[in-house]
C-alpha cells in the first residue's frame, strides 16, 4: 500500500493482481479504506457491461489502482507506474485457454515497455522466480517475521496408515480431533482445508477396481448429494450406480471425502459447531464469497471448511488451528511441479493459523508423512525445500532448470488422431535439423491426462532442450505443416482434426 501511495504521488497508477476473485473481499476493504474512490476492482464475475465501465473508467483517469485476477493485467491506464502480484506462484495466473499466457511474465514486459516497476510476493515463490533470484535477474527482499505480528504456528505431521491401524476410520486423525474439541471449549476459530469439491470423489468398485466414468470425457464421476453423479467437464449427469458395469459387482461406492461430506461429519461430532462451507457449489455468486468471508471475519462462524480458496492470502485474527486434510493428494498429480505446488499449498495453509494475538497450531493429515514437499513445508524451509527440488528439476532437464515444449493434437477419432501424432513426430525427427542437432528429447506422442473432453480424444508429446530455439523450431515447423495439411485435409481424410501449441519454457 505504501508503494502503490508513493507511485499515485507520482501522478502515476498502479495494478495490483491477486490470483482468486475469493480475495477480492479483503482486499477491497482494506484499499477503499486507505484510497477511497481511487481503487476499482476487474474479475470474472463481472458482465461485459461492468468490466466496460471500469476499463472506461481506468481510461479516463477516474480511478488509479486496479484490482483482480490475471484479467486486470490488461487495464488500459495511460501512465502506468507500478504492477503488484501477490503470490506470484499461484497457477491460475496462467492462461489455459487461447491465447495462452502466464499473467507473471506478461507483467514483466508490460513493465518493461511502460517503463512501470514490477513487485512479485510469495511466502513461496515459484522455481522459475526463485531460480532469476540465484541467477541475479530479479533483485529480492525478504520479511523475515509477520508484519502485523503473531508467530508461525506449531505444525503436527499426523500419519494416517497409523491411525487406521489403530481403528481410527474417522476423516479427522486423533490429534486433530482433540485440538477441534480444545478450540471450541475456549470460542477460538479454526479453519480446515480439503482439496475436494462435491458430496464424494469417485465411484470405485471394491471388486474389480472399475471407477465410474463420463462416457464424453475421460474424467470419473462425483457423486453429490442424493447419490446423483456428476461430470465436472461437460456436466453430464446420471443416476447412482448399485451394480458395478465392468464386473457387476454389489461393492461399489464413492472414494473419498468432500466437503459435503466433510460438513456433515463436523455436525455428527461437533453439533455445536456453527460451520461455513466455502468451495465451488456455495460460491457460484459473486457475493457469496463477501457473505461467507464477511461472516467468518465477524465470529458468527466456529469452523470455516473449503477448498484451495480458502488458504490464499487470508488473514483472519481469530483462527488459531487449521486442520489440512488429504495433504498429499496433490502429489499423485502426473506433473513434474507436484511436489512444489504440494509445498506450496501445505505452507500456505499452515500460515493461515496464529496470525493474531494467539498462538497457533496446525495439523497435516498424510499418507506419505517422510516425502520432502510436506517435512519442509512442515519446517517452513523453503530454501531447503528448492534446493531439493531444483536439483530433480536439473537431472530430469525440466523447467526452471530446461525448457519444455507441449504439443496437443485434438480429434474426434483415435485412430485418425494417433496416425497424425506419429506421423508428425516422426516428420519433425526426420525433416528439421534442429532435433538431431540439438540432440532435442521428445516424450510421447501418447494419450493426454484428460484423454477424451466431450467426445473429443487428446494427444499430447513433450520435447525438451536446455535452450528454448531448437523448440521454437520444432513449433514453428509443425504449425507450417498444419497449416499445408488442412489445405488437403480431405485428401489425406484429417478432416475435424485440431491442433494446439502450448510452449512452455523456463519463464
Amino acid at each position: 500500500m505504501r508503494l502503490i501511495e508513493d507511485c499515485l504521488k507520482d501522478g502515476k497508477q498502479a495494478i495490483l493482481l491477486i490470483p482468486e476473485i475469493s480475495l477480492t473481499y479483503q482486499n477491497l476493504q482494506r484499499f477503499y479504506k486507505r484510497f477511497g474512490e481511487k481503487v476499482a476492482v476487474m474479475h470474472s464475475k463481472l458482465t461485459d457491461g461492468e468490466k466496460y465501465e471500469q476499463f472506461t473508467k481506468a481510461r479516463e483517469g477516474a480511478v488509479s489502482i486496479m484490482i483482480g485476477p490475471r484479467s486486470a493485467l490488461f487495464t488500459p491506464f495511460t501512465n502506468l507506474g507500478m504492477i503488484i502480484i501477490d503470490e506470484e506462484h499461484e497457477s491460475s495466473y496462467k492462461s489455459e485457454t487461447t491465447p495462452k499466457y502466464h499473467a507473471r511474465e506478461v507483467a514483466l514486459k508490460l513493465g518493461e515497455i511502460a517503463h512501470a516497476t514490477v513487485v512479485m510476493g510469495s511466502a513461496t515463490p515459484s522455481l522459475e522466480s526463485y531460480y532469476r533470484i540465484q541467477n541475479g535477474e530479479i533483485k529480492v527482499f525478504k520479511l523475515t517475521k509477520r508484519l502485523t505480528g503473531g508467530t508461525l504456528p506449531d505444525v503436527h505431521i499426523v500419519d494416517m496408515k497409523e491411525e487406521l491401524a489403530a481403528g481410527n476410520k474417522s476423516v479427522f486423525s486423533r490429534k486433530l480431533k482433540s485440538l477441534m474439541e480444545d478450540r471450541l471449549e475456549k470460542g477460538e476459530q479454526m479453519m480446515l482445508f480439503l482439496n475436494r469439491r462435491g458430496y464424494c470423489g469417485s465411484i470405485l468398485c471394491r471388486e474389480c477396481g472399475e471407477v465410474v466414468k463420463c462416457p464424453h470425457c475421460d474424467i470419473s464421476l462425483s457423486e453429490h448429494r442424493g447419490g446423483v453423479l456428476m461430470c465436472h467437464y461437460c456436466g453430464y449427469t446420471t443416476d447412482p450406480v448399485r451394480i458395478c458395469p465392468k464386473c457387476g459387482s454389489n461393492k461399489i461406492a464413492g472414494f473419498r471425502a468432500g466437503t459435503e461430506q466433510i460438513e456433515e461429519s463436523i455436525h455428527k461430532i461437533f453439533p455445536q459447531a456453527v460451520v461455513l462451507r466455502m468451495d465451488a457449489d456455495t460460491t457460484k455468486k459473486t457475493e457469496d464469497y463477501e457473505n461467507i468471508l464477511s461472516k467468518f471475519a465477524a465470529g458468527e462462524a466456529d469452523i470455516l471448511l473449503g477448498t484451495q480458496m480458502i488458504v490464499k492470502g487470508h488473514d483472519f485474527k481469530g483462527v488459531t488451528l487449521m486442520g489440512i486434510l488429504l495433504a498429499d493428494m496433490s502429489l499423485s498429480s502426473n506433473d513434474y511441479r507436484a511436489a512444489e505446488r504440494t509445498f506450496q499449498l501445505l505452507t500456505q495453509a499452515a500460515g493461515r493459523a496464529g496470525r493474531g494475538d494467539v498462538p497457533g497450531e496446525t495439523v497435516i493429515q498424510t499418507y506419505q508423512p517422510e516425502h520432502y514437499a510436506i517435512t519442509y513445508a512442515a519446517a517452513q524451509d523453503y530454501e531447503g525445500f528448492y534446493e531439493e527440488e531444483i536439483a530433480y528439476r536439473e537431472f530430469m532437464d525440466y523447467p526452471p532448470a530446461g525448457h519444455m515444449l507441449c504439443v496437443q493434437f485434438f480429434g474426434p477419432d483415435w485412430t485418425r488422431l494417433s496416425r497424425l501424432s506419429v506421423g508428425m513426430t516422426n516428420e519433425v525427427k526426420e525433416k528439421l535439423p534442429a532435433f538431431a542437432k540439438a540432440n532435442v528429447k521428445q516424450i510421447g506422442p501418447g494419450k493426454a491426462a484428460l484423454g477424451k473432453k466431450q467426445d473429443i480424444y487428446r494427444q499430447v508429446v513433450y520435447y525438451k532442450n536446455a535452450s528454448v530455439e531448437p523448440l521454437i523450431a520444432i513449433k514453428d515447423y509443425m504449425e507450417k505443416r498444419m497449416t499445408e495439411i488442412s489445405v488437403i485435409k480431405e485428401q489425406i481424410q484429417f478432416d475435424q482434426i485440431q491442433f494446439d501449441l502450448d510452449p512452455i519454457n523456463s519463464f
